[in-house]
């Protein structure tokens, strides 16, 4: 794709559709034996004990989680952003919601986000993201079966649209890529390019050698990443669209938004308080 391929990329997509059941309403229960609940929430309120806010479920409130955008969604925005050599977005907006289910889960299940790059010196380029949770359409073959055991029911993956044609790559099976070019959209071998392993063995190395120009993915990238998710969150939140200053990295003239992303609008529980800095 960097070579060319699919020639001048404008649009990236990120998908996650991945099928997930209700969590229910769970009852105020014991902490289990063993836990230690003050330390577990720490700068979180702190509720009740119940199942739906402990193991993985927790990822659906706001106190402690981001939904499914910056639970399986993370990796696939982080994927479409640095695919397309961008760092961060000049304007933000997000809309969605939580359907069909009846339960305990806050963040949406269902959610569409734009994020718009549009810096001085740069081509605009634009990408989206799709959180769904049960019965979608698979798109560009990410999640289909010739891309994993687990294919069925969920698409995770990516989707590069360029001049000339269009790429994908899917979580069943990150290494591989399918390309359809042309306006016949006619489709490519596909290609299969290194492995997990080495990304694993890349952090190791360079642990060992204290090297950090030889870290293929570094920290900064996360970072980066992990801000797209929270601004389109705040988005949603807000119920409106954030515009957004690269250099500063701050919401530009929005304090409500401002104070969202600094602490989730909850504050943070003492003891566990993070320092100010001047």
């Amino acid at each position: 794709m960097r070579d060319g391929l699919i020639g001048d990329i404008y649009m990236a997509r990120g998908l996650c559709y991945k099928w997930r059941d209700t969590i229910g309403r769970a009852p105020v229960s014991p902490v289990p034996t063993g836990v230690d609940y003050d330390l577990w929430t720490g700068p979180a309120p702190k509720h009740d004990f119940t199942r739906n806010r402990f193991h993985y479920n927790w990822h659906w409130f706001w106190d402690y989680g981001n939904g499914d955008l910056g639970n399986q969604g993370v990796h696939q925005v982080d994927v479409a952003r640095w695919g397309m050599g961008l760092r961060f977005p000049t304007k933000v907006s997000a809309m969605g919601g939580h359907f069909m289910f009846d339960d305990d889960q806050q963040t949406p299940n269902t959610l569409t986000c734009s994020f718009e790059f549009d810096s001085p010196g740069e081509k605009r380029r634009l990408m989206t993201f799709e959180v769904r949770h049960w019965m979608s359409n698979h798109e560009a073959q990410i999640g289909t079966p010739e891309l994993g055991t687990r294919g069925g029911h969920n698409s995770v993956g990516d989707i590069f649209y360029g001049s000339k044609g269009y790429l994908s790559t899917g979580d069943e099976d990150a290494a591989t890529y399918r390309a359809w070019l042309g306006k016949n959209q006619e489709p490519q071998p596909p290609v299969h390019e290194g492995n997990e392993i080495a990304h694993f063995q890349n952090f190791i190395d360079c642990v060992v050698s204290r090297r950090k120009e030889a870290l293929r993915a570094p920290i900064e990238e996360g970072h980066i990443s992990c801000a797209l998710v929270h601004l389109a969150n705040a988005s949603y939140r807000l119920g409106r669209t954030l515009n957004f200053d690269p250099v500063t990295q701050l919401v530009v003239n929005d304090d409500e938004a401002a104070n969202l992303l600094r602490d989730g609008d909850r504050g943070y529980r003492a003891p566990f308080l993070v320092p100010e800095t001047v």
